[in-house]
């Protein structure tokens, strides 16, 4: 079987691209940009692929193995983790910060995402120690800290552009969730709805939680509300409770993420902006 092998990195040197590509003993190779490069009838196995994944890490590159052809008109919808994916924070990291409790609440936001802990147990435990906060925090973690990832924009313009639709569903919460859909122009969101009296939080959420099941219980019910299949979705995650959602689609995309996520996506950006999607499919 022959792929096509993707290669870029926004610090990757043309010759070191070069280098991997000879590695790989792809037929053709075609420059992308200034930092991404495709070689072409690559003769593929398990083996090569582990060696030139490994090579192009070690070189600051992400090594991406596709089949030939396949483009963003293959797909239909972008669906969006949106805490260390989308956005380059963990909102709920930044809110316990507002308490003094940053490194308690972080230490369990990490072990969730490693998948070492149930989601919904593990957040059901952080949002407790919310408890009493002004609600006002919200807006200034907003404002202050939560930032786009790299390429962000760029990707989603570019798929917005070629009619593709777009998701941002997350374990995380609506007061981010509904800001973001409207500053990027999303066109659903799904996450979890923090519980607010008299203007502070009472540590509790409101409803089901948004856990790894109903994520893509999400990806699901959008795809059949657009008429298409899963297979037609690229879903991009970071977490362990990324990959139910991960695991239906057509295009999984794993953007620095955990070791348990980077295993099993298609695609791996550990280097490149969300924008990398777009050399890949190009």
């Amino acid at each position: 079987m022959t792929m096509n092998l993707v290669l870029q990195g926004p610090q990757a040197a043309p010759d070191t691209l070069a280098a991997l590509a000879r590695l790989a003993g792809g037929v053709r190779t075609n420059t992308i940009n200034a930092h991404a490069l495709r070689c072409e009838d690559v003769a593929f196995t398990a083996e090569l692929k582990a060696q030139v994944e490994q090579a192009a890490f070690d070189a600051g590159v992400d090594a991406t193995f596709i089949e030939a052809g396949r483009s963003l008109r293959d797909f239909g919808l972008v669906a969006m983790d949106m805490d260390s994916t989308l956005i380059t924070i963990e909102c709920i990291d930044e809110i316990a910060d507002m308490q003094g409790l940053k490194p308690q609440v972080a230490e369990i936001t990490e072990a969730a995402m490693r998948g070492e802990l149930d989601f919904a147990a593990s957040l059901t435990r952080r949002v407790a120690l919310l408890e009493g906060l002004e609600a006002s925090a919200l807006e200034r973690v907003y404002e202050e800290r939560l930032r786009i990832s790299m390429g962000g924009e760029a990707m989603l313009q570019a798929v917005q552009v070629a009619g593709l639709k777009t998701l941002l569903v997350s374990g995380g919460f609506t007061f981010f969730t509904e800001r973001l859909q409207q500053r990027l122009k999303l066109d659903f969101a799904h996450a979890n709805v923090l519980e607010v009296a008299n203007g502070k939080l009472t540590g509790k959420v409101a409803g089901g939680i948004v856990d790894a099941e109903e994520k893509k219980r999400t990806v699901q019910r959008v795809c059949g509300e657009l008429g298409i299949s899963p297979a037609q979705a690229i879903v991009m995650g970071d977490g362990a409770n990324d990959l139910k959602m991960m695991g239906i689609a057509g295009l999984s995309v794993a953007f620095r993420a955990k070791p348990v996520v980077r295993a099993q996506a298609s695609v791996a950006l550990n280097f490149s902006g969300l924008d990398g999607l777009l050399n890949i499919l190009a």
